[in-house]
């Protein structure tokens, strides 16, 4: 037995000496496929690199949550929350900056051609650009896409502190929430071009409705462990503030009346021969 045990020890020796003499010779191993990582690990990035990307979207995958997420967004499904459905505590920035930028400037062309078609045809109307919409639109969307949150955020926190609730979001995943919300009056401004004021209603109410459903059914799990008229309350606050942004927006760039841009008037030689008189 002591000659069987020697001899399987020279050949295993060997075989590690032809090993090493050959460096180019390739190993087998046989490992447990439970084992097995089914996803082989990429090149190393660095920490600051990867938030960035996971905050902003910059890869295939997020762009696909956003488009899932903006989905989610047009078609709310009662009883399911928006954050746990879509977001699961990977809110991104990427979806709610690019959806408020792509909405002021919706806002702010739909408001300059609804007006230059409303004056279409009018001989006094001398059409201009008005260009400062586009500033206001921008600090109209941005405050309430992010003030908004803020304010929501400490809220939450605060009542928190009083009353324990079993569904909590940090302040990334309610702007997330409120920027995707909005993505459903880019159309929406779009179509307000029609200058038919009863369709421009009928417009803003369905898409009140749509974003309005997704903020209540989002945050209404937040608050309903509270007492029942701040829950209630808090509730109807998130969507009359939605209700005055898209109204305000409605009525400030579409529906507010217009002045006429006259061309500089010329006094006729009749006039002036009687304004020489006169004096």
């Amino acid at each position: 037995m002591a000659a069987v045990d020697d001899l399987q020890f020279e050949e295993f020796g060997d075989a590690a000496t032809a090993l090493v003499a050959n460096t180019d010779a390739t190993t087998i191993s046989i490992e447990d496929p439970d084992e097995t990582p089914k996803h082989q690990p990429g090149p190393p990035r660095g920490s600051g690199r990867e938030e960035d990307d996971e905050l902003l979207g910059n890869d295939d995958s997020d762009k696909t949550e956003v488009f899932d997420r903006i989905k989610g967004s047009l078609l709310p499904i009662p009883g399911k929350n928006f954050v746990r459905l879509y977001i699961r505590s990977n809110p991104d920035l990427y979806g709610p900056f690019w959806i408020c930028a792509t909405l002021v400037f919706a806002i702010a062309i739909s408001g300059n051609l609804s007006n230059f078609l409303i004056h279409l045809g009018e001989k006094t109307y001398h059409y201009v650009p008005e260009f400062r919409k586009v500033s206001i639109a921008a600090t109209i969307i941005y405050a309430y896409a992010w003030l908004v949150p803020l304010a929501l955020w400490g809220f939450l926190v605060w009542r928190n502190s009083k009353v324990m609730n079993i569904v909590s979001y940090s302040f990334l995943e309610i702007v997330c929430v409120y920027g995707y919300s909005l993505f459903i009056y880019i159309p929406t401004a779009i179509l307000w071009i029609i200058p038919q004021k009863a369709v421009r209603w009928i417009l803003v109410m369905i898409a009140l409705a749509i974003s309005g459903s997704v903020l209540a059914m989002t945050f209404w799990p937040a608050v309903r462990e509270d007492n029942r008229r701040i829950a209630l309350a808090t509730i109807v606050t998130i969507v009359l503030l939605h209700m005055l942004l898209s109204v305000g927006c409605l009525a400030y760039f579409f529906d507010a009346p217009e002045m006429d841009h006259l061309p500089p008037a010329t006094a006729t030689p009749n006039q002036t021969v009687a304004a020489a008189k006169s004096s």
